[in-house]
């Protein structure tokens, strides 16, 4: 239920860095989505202060992560619009903030399990790096998916498609696992879908408006492309001239 809070975290994030406009019809889409989540999430259950604590401050610092990825892969002039380059050089500093907890918790246990580093059996040494290597690639996948999203729409969007992939999996979850769904939940799900609908259709009006030719964003900073354009135009400048220089003559010629 708390988790919900995010979607509001990235659109306060999105309007202070200044990535969206303020429009009654955008606070409406995520307070439909978040209220929606937080209605087909809800469940009576013991309030613990350190969780709802740690969930609130990930919800609060993912809002800045994304809104800031969004402002590094939309920037022309720093050359990240490929998710190729945006991952290599974020990775790396993901993996150097991720890798103390990892040492902390997990390290001893990995470095003792008969699985990898004591194991006695190759077989069971192939399968489970063959697992790593397997969930290695969908990891990269899901990072490439989500950047290369950021740079062709926003963070706010991301974060839309994130909340309906939560939703299937509630509706999965109650269907093969038994949850049950009172009918407040079942009213938040409809809320929840309203506000991803609404959404959609507005993202499919907007882009209908702005369905005119434009050029491809990043190119007029291109350094090779501006020095092409002003080597062109000198000679374009002649050919004008020349031009009118011919036009004159004949004129004159005429008379």
């Amino acid at each position: 239920m708390t988790k919900s809070s995010a979607v509001l975290f990235i659109l306060i994030f999105s309007l202070i860095f200044k990535l969206e406009e303020l429009r009654a019809a955008l606070v409406l889409v995520v307070l439909l989505i978040a209220g929606g989540l937080f209605m087909f999430t809800y469940k009576s259950t013991q309030f613990n202060v350190e969780g709802f604590a740690l969930v609130l401050g990930a919800s609060f610092i993912g809002g800045i992560r994304w809104t800031l990825t969004q402002m590094l892969l939309q920037k022309a002039e720093l050359g990240l619009q490929n998710p190729i380059d945006t991952m290599f050089h974020l990775q790396p500093l993901m993996f150097l903030g991720l890798f103390p907890l990892f040492a902390i918790f997990e390290g001893l246990h990995l470095s003792t399990s008969e699985k990898i580093f004591r194991f006695q059996d190759t077989g069971l040494l192939l399968r489970v790096l063959g697992s790593l290597f397997l969930g290695g690639i969908l990891a990269f996948g899901l990072g490439f998916s989500e950047f290369l999203l950021v740079s062709r729409t926003s963070s706010l969007t991301l974060s839309i498609a994130g909340i309906f992939k939560e939703v299937c999996t509630l509706l999965l979850a109650a269907h093969l696992l038994g949850d049950q769904i009172s009918l407040l939940n079942w009213l938040g799900f409809a809320l929840c879908l309203s506000g991803i609908s609404l959404h959609v259709a507005l993202k499919a009006l907007h882009s209908r408006g702005d369905g005119g030719p434009k050029p491809l964003k990043g190119l007029g900073s291109h350094p090779d492309l501006q020095l092409l354009l002003r080597s062109s135009r000198p000679e374009e400048d002649d050919n004008e001239e020349e031009e009118e220089e011919e036009e004159y003559f004949v004129a004159q010629g005429q008379q």
